[in-house]
């Protein structure tokens, strides 16, 4: 085998462990916790189904490198509820593992995907901003759905809620319109 070929060989092995991370978030009908592996799928296809309600033109396959590759890091650095007040440690982990898990890849696909992980990240281009925002979304929703089982067992306040899915707005307006929708609703029904 050549060594290009281990490398990339390396690197899907490495990567299978993002089936085993399982996240803060329960599935829309509050059945199990959402493993990474099914969140990066289902905010591919929130993705390519929502696409036309990014508030700037995108590159699709840009959007989706960005949604398949963003949670890789949680293979070291475990999933943080996004509610956190552990930011900076959570920033240290992820950019140590990226460092790690890109490095097993040959040179140019480690820059490449270093630099897809570090756009969405900063949060800056529409491609980036858009991701960012089914990011978020899909959590909201699957706590709208599930009565909202996560914001519910950490206590999260109608006030948190809002302050840290408002952003959703600079990916979508519209999608943020619907987000707010949806959290207003589950809050005048009493469950946060």
């Amino acid at each position: 085998m050549n060594e290009k070929l281990k490398k990339q060989i390396d690197f899907i092995i490495e990567i299978d462990k993002i089936k085993s991370i399982i996240r803060k978030t329960k599935l829309f009908d509050g059945s199990k916790y959402e493993n990474d592996a099914e969140h990066s799928w289902h905010i591919c296809m929130m993705a390519i189904i929502l696409q036309e309600y990014s508030n700037e033109k995108i590159d699709l396959l840009k959007v989706l490198k960005m949604l398949l590759i963003h949670d890789l890091v949680e293979i070291d650095a475990g999933d943080y509820l996004v509610y956190t007040d552990k930011n900076i440690e959570k920033n240290e982990k992820e950019k140590k593992a990226a460092d790690r898990i890109f490095s097993i890849l040959p040179d140019e696909q480690k820059s490449e995907l270093t630099l897809l992980w570090k756009e969405f990240e900063e949060k800056e281009t529409a491609e980036a901003k858009f991701a960012f925002a089914l990011d978020r979304l899909e959590p909201v929703m699957q706590n709208y759905y599930n009565e909202g089982a996560t914001w519910k067992q950490h206590n999260i306040k109608y006030e948190k809620i809002v302050n840290i899915n408002c952003k959703i707005e600079d990916g979508s307006t519209e999608l943020w319109q619907y987000a707010k929708n949806i959290i207003e609703e589950i809050k005048n029904s009493g469950v946060i």
